[in-house]
């Protein structure tokens, strides 16, 4: 990975915001299934100990799973877990059977899972991860993610030591799992279109760099065919096709990220809208609005209570 991809990949990372909760922690014995229950969300599965199969009715698929993978469904999806290559009766398919007990690496063949679901709450978050498939296996022996091995193993010294009450540092530790997979599988396949695409794209990613330090320029599209060096007609067409979508709408992406990043900042609605290229403070929240999907002040309220309340949470642990 060259470092302006790398650069590039990070920053795109930033934009993720991720609320994660933790369901259950703790080991299967015997005849059991994890289920979602009457809904599905975005989530997780760690397999902390043995070996187990995650079934996939609406595809067919049954995918075996062993001790140290991890599966992240980026979209609601339906699934279950059990000990299990035979797939269950569809109509059961959503129901949990089995009790999750501590986990005791004393008792053989039990399964241990970490379980939870994820949030994103920007809608740009959604974007960022819509060229990416439902859902990401992760092999325990992809030398590609080695480094997130040591995360994992934190998660099993965790788990193993919280007994009833979840440790909290649970969610923290899967939140950089998750974003060490995304961060090393945008870096290493490629995507076919979106923002990652134009990231991996030798024609764009120097563009994409420009309008990032300058995101209150106009940029019209003979400014970004220009810098591209292709006639606008030629610019257009290979634009739009590397990223699913049209060179304004694509800078207005990100110059929202960038809005986003500020608000969260402190800085206010006039300074963010002038910083990236609004000279109308309502045009600015109406195109804020539609890609992030809140109104600006909004969006930096929830951000700023967010911070204050995770301050006072870490506050509270240190005394």
């Amino acid at each position: 990975m060259q470092p302006s991809t790398d650069h590039l990949v990070h920053w795109l990372l930033s934009s993720l915001e991720l609320e994660t909760t933790l369901f259950h922690a703790g080991q299967y014995c015997g005849t059991w299934r994890a289920a979602p229950s009457g809904f599905m969300r975005a989530g997780f599965h760690l397999v902390l100990k043995g070996n187990c199969w995650l079934h996939l009715p609406e595809s067919r698929e049954s995918i075996p799973l062993e001790q140290g993978d991890a599966v992240f469904f980026l979209r609601e999806t339906l699934h279950y877990l059990n000990p299990s290559e035979s797939p269950d009766d569809p109509s059961l398919c959503r129901i949990r059977e089995g009790q999750m007990t501590p986990i005791d690496e004393s008792i053989p063949d039990a399964v241990a899972l970490v379980c939870g679901f994820f949030n994103f709450r920007s809608g740009l978050s959604e974007m960022l991860l819509s060229s990416f498939p439902d859902y990401l296996v992760i092999r325990s022996d992809n030398e590609e993610l080695a480094g997130a091995r040591a995360i994992f193993d934190l998660i099993l010294v965790e788990a193993k030591s919280a007994g009833d009450a979840p440790s909290p540092l649970i969610v923290r530790l899967t939140d950089l799992l998750f974003f060490y997979a995304i961060r090393q599988l945008a870096s290493t396949q490629k995507i076919s279109a979106g923002l990652w695409a134009v990231v991996q794209s030798p024609e764009f990613a120097r563009l994409l760099e420009a309008m990032i330090r300058e995101p209150e320029k106009s940029w019209p599209v003979e400014a970004m065919a220009d810098f591209s060096h292709m006639s606008r007609a030629t610019f257009f067409k290979r634009f739009s096709r590397i990223a699913g979508q049209s060179p304004n709408l694509f800078l207005a992406m990100v110059r929202m990220k960038i809005a986003a990043q500020l608000l969260r900042q402190g800085r206010s609605i006039t300074q963010t809208a002038e910083k990236v290229g609004y000279q109308s403070e309502s045009a600015f929240s109406k195109a804020f609005k539609k890609i992030i999907g809140q109104q600006p002040g909004a969006y930096q309220r929830a951000s700023l209570d967010m911070k204050s309340g995770l301050s006072e949470a870490a506050h509270g642990r240190v005394m």
